[in-house]
């Protein structure tokens, strides 16, 4: 199943929160979309589900209509952040909720939905829990009956709202492997939001990067993360370095420094040298574009993170962060040399 979004304007009162936005969804595809908080993920999911309507554009599902159908027409699985699992009700009565309240003239026969909620329940891997109730339940699990609950309809579609949102930082990674897993099994067309970048580009096949209502970029977990269109890309996704420089006659100058970095792709004018924290080589002072000294050094895993203030010819220098491996032995006090292996310059504004 297909969703093509066309030129959706969705205002809620003098505020703009989505602007003019197009995507196309394949069939088995699973798209993340990530932004910050108020950027209009959450809202473009809402109207792909039937739970809020467009001022104007279109959604199509396998290029048929989709808001002349209600929610409950569109035969679409969402699930939510914070479980909205019946805390009356036993797990297996969770799962069966949305077959047992189906149109007398489609519902399954009690046999039929008890054998489709035990496959449910096997594939999600929770068939032992299922006469227990939510409150019996870890976060993880219940978000799991959550998701079992919702292709129980065996839907076209399936939609999920910062569904591990509301759990601690192990148990999200657990679960954002169990679902890449789960949706190589089942195949539907998923979309879900995120603000959590790792999650996205662990879990999605292509990533929709949102900011303030538009779209920023489109593209696989690699493309946005390495060949970022826009500034804000640049910056929202990895951990960069950021630094206000000035495009002048071809060259690149970071206060009255003059940097030898090359600015042939880059607009004249004042701009932003961005650059991965892991693509700084180290050398000895003299030896690169930027030079600093060591303030701080802490040590975690296979890296090592730096505390560096860069010398600013006229300036009082800027504190920048930088990894590097364990084997490279930098001290507080060491004046070091740091020369960006990959980098992009964004003028401001763009």
């Amino acid at each position: 199943m297909t969703i093509e979004v066309r030129n959706i304007i969705k205002r809620f009162g003098n505020f703009t929160a989505l602007d003019n936005v197009a995507l196309r969804v394949d069939t088995g595809e699973l798209v993340a979309l990530l932004g910050p908080s108020g950027s209009g993920k959450t809202t473009l999911l809402r109207i792909i589900a039937g739970l809020d309507w467009p001022d104007s554009g279109s959604v199509a599902f396998d290029g048929e209509d989709a808001l002349s159908r209600g929610a409950g027409e569109r035969n679409v699985g969402f699930v939510f952040q914070h479980y909205a699992l019946f805390r009356h009700m036993s797990v297996f009565e969770n799962v069966a909720f949305g077959l047992r309240v189906q149109p007398r003239r489609v519902r399954k026969s009690e046999d039929q939905i008890r054998a489709r909620v035990k496959e449910l329940l096997d594939l999600v891997q929770l068939d032992w829990l299922a006469e227990r109730y939510p409150n019996q339940l870890s976060g993880g699990q219940r978000q799991r009956i959550a998701l079992a609950r919702a292709l129980a309809i065996e839907p076209r579609i399936l939609l999920l709202d910062e569904p591990f949102g509301a759990l601690d930082a192990k148990v999200r990674k657990e679960l954002r492997k169990w679902l890449r897993t789960l949706h190589e099994e089942i195949h539907v067309t998923s979309l879900f939001v995120t603000h959590d970048q790792e999650e996205a580009l662990e879990v999605a096949n292509r990533v929709v990067v949102m900011d303030k209502g538009r779209i920023e970029q489109i593209g696989t977990p690699g493309d946005v993360y390495e060949r970022p269109a826009t500034a804000f890309v640049h910056g929202f996704i990895g951990e960069s370095i950021v630094l206000p420089v000035e495009v002048r006659e071809g060259r690149v100058r970071l206060g009255e420094r003059e940097l030898a970095l090359d600015s042939s792709d880059a607009r004249p004018g004042p701009s932003k040298l961005f650059i991965r924290r892991h693509d700084l080589a180290i050398g000895p002072v003299g030896s690169g574009a930027l030079q600093g000294a060591v303030k701080h050094v802490r040590a975690f895993g296979p890296t090592q993170r730096a505390d560096v203030l860069l010398q600013a010819a006229g300036g009082e220098g800027t504190l920048i962060e930088i990894d590097a491996p364990r084997d490279r032995d930098l001290k507080p006090g060491d004046v070091i040399g740091l020369q960006p292996r990959r980098y992009r310059i964004f003028a401001d504004g763009a």
